[in-house]
């Protein structure tokens, strides 16, 4: 495991410890629990039926997703993450939910050897592949997991937003828009993006902007036919002190500011 890859797991280790605990709201523990779903509207809308398919959900986090998407008729679900403390606390929340889900902890890049399967659908939103150095091998990982003619839904934060700091709540465009695999964007962040006040004592984290073209594009050379491509004015975090709340857990630039896309989503298929 390299510098980058280390550090990012001991601060994914703690905030699963702190989200497993979480006391803000933000990841609906008591709804999942309760047999209900975490999923935002967009998702929820975008998504389609899941009753009667076998799920993957790639860096799954603690698995409330997870076990949403059982929730809502999947016929089975497994979820992936490479946090040995995210995993236990999925499988923990599995059990208090009485859900039936598989976890496994493994690198998104061992996906298949890890997994040992092959699934109707994969499952990948919000902060995901920002941590990830190669979205090629990414595109690749999601094609070997799939059957033939099967999907996957992504969601995501948009490139341009991650490019942009926002300084007087006003967009700042701070960053390139690729960053090359040797040389992540190094950030260090003493709280977790909940509002949960306890510190973080792991800071250091990297990550990587992948722009929209790169991802289409990778996942066209791994053989998957691209269904859709969705820009939204909606996401599923404050970016910003001044973000309005739009919806439930979701947040749109104020009124004033031009207007830009602040997530997307890709709906693409397996060839048969």
């Amino acid at each position: 495991m390299d510098e980058h890859a280390a550090a990012n797991l001991a601060n994914w280790n703690e905030r699963a410890r702190l989200h497993a605990t979480d006391t803000t709201g933000s990841y609906r523990i008591a709804k999942v629990l309760a047999g209900g779903s975490s999923l935002h509207d967009i998702e929820a809308e975008e998504i389609g039926d899941v009753a009667g398919l076998d799920v993957v959900h790639l860096q799954c986090h603690i698995g409330l997703d997870t076990l949403s998407l059982k929730h809502l008729g999947a016929r089975s679900v497994t979820g992936l993450d490479f946090s040995p403390d995210a995993v236990a606390a999925a499988r923990a929340f599995a059990l208090e939910a009485g859900t039936d889900a598989r976890f496994v902890e493994a690198s998104l890049y061992d996906a298949p050897q890890g997994l040992g399967a092959r699934y109707d659908l994969v499952f990948v939103t919000w902060g995901a592949i920002n941590w990830l150095p190669d979205i090629a091998g990414w595109a690749r990982v999601v094609a070997e997991v799939l059957r033939p003619g099967g999907r996957l839904y992504l969601l995501e934060g948009h490139p341009l937003l991650n490019q942009c700091e926002w300084p007087g709540g006003r967009a700042e465009l701070t960053y390139d828009f690729r960053t090359p695999r040797e040389r992540p964007l190094a950030f260090d962040t003493a709280q977790t993006y909940t509002g949960d006040e306890r510190p973080l004592r792991h800071t250091r984290n990297y990550e990587w902007l992948h722009p929209i073209g790169d991802i289409v594009n990778a996942l066209i050379a791994a053989g998957m036919r691209v269904d859709f491509l969705r820009e939204h004015e909606r996401i599923a975090w404050r970016a910003f002190p001044e973000m309005v709340e739009v919806g439930e857990d979701l947040y749109a630039l104020p009124p004033g500011l031009p207007r830009m896309p602040i997530s997307f989503s890709i709906g693409a298929t397996r060839s048969a």
